[in-house]
């Protein structure tokens, strides 16, 4: 007597013996999830750019943490200006810090660093048009992105820098949405955008392939609505977390999906307390989510462990209590 077969369910991971990979389920057959190790001159590192303390005053700081270890964050120098509600991005070598509000005036200005250095930041360019409101952040090796904002009221646009050099933003496309507080991630190929408000909270969760120019597409929903959520690449090779969020009261949700496939969220555990705009940054392994809102700022920094599902678990502190910092490292999912 032959058992019914058994329903596989989407972005199932399994090591396969035969060929000694890991393999997750796209809906239809088993894909090899690939790795990569660069040299990381340490480890990976995590960093998180500018934002505001209490009272929302605008500061420059960037600071750095060993993904792999846990433990408080360091100083590593200063942005070009002290900004809050900007965005960040990165390839293996260089993070950058992009556009912002310096509590006068919006700014089109981008700086970089070398992450696995320290120091102040240079000058790279300017995006084509001033952005606040926290835009979604993004890269594959070769491309940043940025996407959603405020420019001055919510936008749609979508435009990109080459990372290795200098230079300015070019136009990439549009979202199918306009907004602002938007989540941002992805792998090597494709890039992902979610949430926001218009004022209205939203669940949408648009893609695009990062390789190319053109408009966004429908990805899925979010399992809530929410705007301000975790600011940076949160993701691996695999799997893209999204981490808090407002309502606009503070959530302690935390949902994935599988980035190669489409559809909806899928819950993977709790925060632990409502945080929104905390600073993310990741490795193949976990991703790492400093200060925030909660509902007051604070400076407590923790992380998950991407292929399992569960809450979050202390990491350490930052330096000060730090709310709407824009992360990103050295070895997210994007980069292989």
């Amino acid at each position: 007597m032959s058992l019914p077969p058994v329903e596989i369910p989407l972005g199932a991971m399994r090591f396969n013996s035969d060929s000694q990979k890991l393999e997750y389920w796209n809906g239809q057959i088993w894909m090899q999830i690939h790795t990569f190790s660069p040299n990381l001159n340490g480890g990976a590192r995590g960093l998180w750019f500018c934002g505001s303390t209490p009272g929302d005053n605008e500061i420059n700081n960037i600071e750095y943490y060993t993904i792999p270890t846990q433990g408080n964050g360091t100083d590593f120098g200063d942005a070009t200006v002290a900004v809050r509600q900007g965005t960040a991005l990165s390839s293996s070598t260089r993070g950058l810090h992009l556009g912002g509000f310096d509590g006068s005036s919006r700014l089109n200005t981008i700086g970089y660093v070398t992450i696995a250095s320290t120091g102040n930041a240079a000058d790279f360019g300017d995006l084509s048009q001033t952005c606040i409101g926290h835009p979604a952040g993004f890269a594959s090796a070769t491309r940043g992105i940025n996407a959603g904002g405020e420019s001055p009221g919510n936008t749609n646009e979508i435009e990109y820098v080459t990372i290795a050099s200098t230079g300015n933003g070019v136009d990439f496309g549009d979202m199918t949405y306009a907004a602002q507080g938007v989540y941002g991630g992805g792998n090597s190929t494709r890039g992902l955008i979610a949430g926001g408000f218009t004022p209205t909270v939203l669940n949408h969760i648009n893609f695009i392939s990062i390789a190319t120019t053109g408009n966004a597409s429908d990805f899925g929903d979010l399992t809530q609505a929410r705007r301000g959520g975790s600011l940076g690449q949160s993701s691996n090779a695999t799997r893209h977390i999204f981490y808090g969020g407002q309502t606009p009261t503070m959530v302690d949700t935390i949902d994935y999906v599988t980035i190669a496939t489409t559809g909806n969220a899928t819950h993977f555990g709790d925060t632990g307390t409502g945080v929104g705009v905390p600073a993310a940054m990741a490795d193949s392994i976990r991703a790492v989510f400093a200060g925030g809102d909660a509902p007051s700022s604070v400076n407590t920094v923790n992380y998950i462990t991407m292929a399992t599902q569960g809450d979050s678990v202390d990491f350490g502190d930052a330096t000060i209590v730090i709310s709407g910092a824009s992360g990103c490292s050295n070895a997210h999912g994007g980069l292989g």
